[in-house]
């Protein structure tokens, strides 16, 4: 029954297909390395057990101990920039030998430049955390003082991080059961779902959203994903537009969370640029530490600043100043290199190659809808190609933003030979 249920959320570690590969292709010494694994670390959902063993990474690969490369479009969305990155880690290093810890009581310069660049336009205060569900915390608590109101309304299905209060707002059961009650006032609706949900137009979802905050009457903040990117559900510039519209009439803060699809992932630095609205607060994470130091930011409006009282954050890494050489070299890797222009450029050659297939995407972002998702994983893994499967039939794929026209149609040629 667990296996079961496991698979149906799109954790395969636990179902027959995962056992006859690892049959086929783990060697005793990796056994006994995965034994030991096994041993030493609790067991938890979505994690455990491990398929294979990892002995280094490179580009677009990851390479386990017997030498096996695999090219990575999940990545855990931290690689957009490839695997030691020599132009970053270069950056790093240098950074380790100056300064490799910020105390709390004190700044340090690449945290201050990378304030700044981040934080233009209406956003123009930050916060950093050593990761996205701290970030999402942060958020939280701001809001709260900011409205003064408690109440929350977020997406069934969601993910926005795995502490108790970020799994609170969080739509996904797996991460609710067996711990009682959550935080309070944390509301769900349903996702703008169109494929597989309740209703088959975007507004439908929007208006429930309004009737929910109008029933409640004090709800303090939206908390969505722009794109939510486990399935790769795409909303429309109308959706967004109407969710703004009302968050401003009802006096409800907006909170985007792209922790895992900032740093061009859809084409631009934030998704959120692409639907022609501007949120209270945005999250960022994962790829802003460019695969190297966790690093995640909190971004809000300057008249937020008003919370002076409180530690929002208060954490040992909070200005971490390799944390901030990454996000910045990150940057400016992104810039010479011309990364947006690339993954635009990808979008429509994926989309064309994709044709004939249920798929949808944006920028290096794209889901595929199959009902064999996970012997097509494994066909996939066979071949060198690794990627995450959600919800029981979507192939989930986020390649990194650096592989190549040639990298990506062998990539495309294994899974569509694979389905």
């Amino acid at each position: 029954m667990e296996a079961e249920f496991s698979a149906k959320e799109g954790d395969i570690n636990l179902s027959e297909n995962r056992q006859q590969w690892m049959s086929r292709h783990i060697d005793v010494a990796t056994s006994n390395l995965l034994k030991a694994d096994a041993q030493a670390f609790l067991h938890q959902s979505l994690s455990t057990p491990c398929m294979d063993v990892l002995s280094s990474a490179e580009g677009i690969y990851i390479i386990n101990q017997q030498g096996k490369r695999y090219m990575d479009f999940h990545g855990n969305s931290v690689h957009q920039l490839g695997y030691q990155n020599k132009y970053i880690t270069d950056r790093v290093k240098a950074q380790m030998d100056t300064l490799a810890f910020s105390p709390r009581r004190f700044t340090n310069v690449p945290a201050i430049q990378l304030a700044e660049r981040l934080t233009t336009g209406d956003l123009s205060r930050v916060l950093f955390a050593p990761g996205g569900t701290s970030a999402i915390g942060i958020a939280l608590k701001l809001a709260r003082v900011v409205t003064g109101k408690y109440k929350t309304i977020s997406m069934y299905d969601s993910f926005h991080g795995a502490s108790m209060d970020s799994i609170s707002i969080g739509g996904e059961y797996q991460f609710h059961q067996n711990l009682g009650p959550l935080m309070t006032g944390s509301i769900h609706v349903p996702p703008p779902d169109t494929q597989r949900g309740i209703w088959k137009d975007e507004m439908d979802y929007v208006n429930y959203i309004e009737y929910v905050i109008e029933k409640e009457g004090d709800i303090g903040a939206l908390v969505a994903e722009t794109i939510r990117c486990t399935d790769v559900i795409i909303p429309s510039i109308q959706y967004w537009k109407r969710l703004r519209e009302i968050c401003t009439r009802h006096g409800v803060l907006l909170i985007l969370d792209e922790i895992p699809i900032c740093m061009g992932r859809t084409g631009t630095h934030y998704a959120w640029e692409q639907y022609d609205i501007v949120p209270d607060i945005v999250v960022l994470g994962k790829g802003l530490g460019a695969g190297l130091i966790p690093m995640a930011a909190m971004l809000c409006k300057e008249e937020f600043n008003k919370a002076a009282h409180i530690s929002l954050g208060h954490y040992t890494h909070e200005k971490n100043p390799l944390g901030a050489a990454a996000a910045l070299a990150a940057l400016d890797y992104m810039e010479e290199y011309k990364i947006l222009d690339h993954v635009k450029e990808m979008e429509k050659h994926i989309a064309n190659r994709l044709q004939g297939l249920n798929a949808r995407g944006k920028g290096m972002l794209w889901a595929i809808e199959t009902e064999n998702a996970e012997k097509v994983l494994y066909k996939c893994l066979d071949q060198g190609l690794s990627f995450k499967v959600s919800s029981g039939r979507v192939l989930s794929l986020y390649p990194p933003l650096i592989t190549t026209k040639e990298e990506m149609d062998h990539a495309l040629d294994i899974i569509i030979t694979a389905i």
